[in-house]
């Protein structure tokens, strides 16, 4: 829980704060944007909740908060909001929350699905989490986007037997006993509904997870910025190589889906038709980047 001894001056007065270990991974204004808005470097509180819903989204960013940034003066029931993890945000995919600090804050998501649930990129190994996706099936695969969002994939795979799947690229450190490596440049199918693609660029081995033709799990790939009202992509983050990430880019335009669900990022979606025109421009705008 956050300290009121710390709490930022750019924070509005009120109950719900954040204090100064706050490291901007934008969580909390993904989930609750009425509430949380920017500060100097760092997130704050712009509109105390004023709604029932105002307050379970801010509770929902707090429980998410890795850093245990986010406080509130008043006692708050949390167990409805725990027990809310992972959340569904449409048909099969969930939102994991309970974010790590070792991934920065990023998201993960878990697929439900007959033949076995994928967990994208890791959560904190929180115990609430982990039973709440043992209720849901547990997890037979845990796709690993890139090594920033790995987190705590051990102990996943330790507490579920699940069968790991990153690029070969990525596979250094503790990932060097991961079994399934992707290689090279080419898609790969997984199973009927789920194809990896590697999209090289914010790292060498980076690769995002296409699920149904409908899911795009974008990793540090993708994202859409509320700034620029437009689907984006990082420069100033990209570890590896810009020139290959525009080419990575491009490759998805023969693919359709209908969410970007990144770890780092605001979530978008939009009808297939939609999307594709926002990836042409999100590339254009890359290239002027060059």
């Amino acid at each position: 829980m956050a300290n009121p001894a710390q709490r930022l001056s750019t924070n509005i007065s009120g109950d719900f704060f954040v204090d100064s270990t706050c490291i901007d991974c934008d969580q909390c204004r993904e989930i609750s944007p009425k509430v949380f808005g920017d500060g100097d470097g760092h997130a704050s509180v712009i509109h105390q909740p004023a709604s029932s819903g105002e307050l379970s989204s801010a509770l929902r960013a707090l429980v998410t908060c890795p850093v245990g940034a986010i406080g509130s003066t008043e006692r708050h029931d949390l167990h409805p909001i725990v027990s809310g993890f992972p959340a569904p945000l449409d048909e099969q995919v969930y939102f994991c929350g309970f974010a790590s600090p070792d991934s920065f804050g990023a998201s993960s998501y878990l697929i439900v699905r007959p033949e076995g649930n994928v967990l994208v990129d890791s959560p904190r190994f929180a115990a609430r989490l982990v039973k709440q996706v043992e209720g849901l099936g547990g997890v037979r695969w845990m796709f690993l986007s890139h090594v920033d969002d790995v987190a705590d994939h051990a102990r996943f795979r330790s507490r579920f037997g699940c069968e790991r799947i990153i690029h070969r690229n990525e596979a250094r450190a503790s990932l060097h006993d991961i079994k399934w490596q992707l290689e090279g440049d080419e898609p790969r199918s997984l199973g009927p509904d789920m194809v990896a693609i590697p999209t090289p660029g914010h790292t060498k081995g980076h690769t995002v997870l296409l699920f149904r033709n409908r899911y795009l799990f974008t990793g540090d790939h993708l994202w859409w910025s509320p700034e620029r009202q437009q689907l984006s992509a990082s420069r100033r983050y990209c570890w590896y190589s810009w020139r290959k990430q525009i080419e990575s880019m491009e490759r998805l335009l023969d693919y359709r889906f209908e969410w970007v669900l990144p770890g780092h990022g605001h979530r978008y979606h939009a009808d297939a038709g939609e999307m594709r025109a926002m990836l042409e421009q999100c590339v254009q705008w890359m290239r002027k980047q060059a």
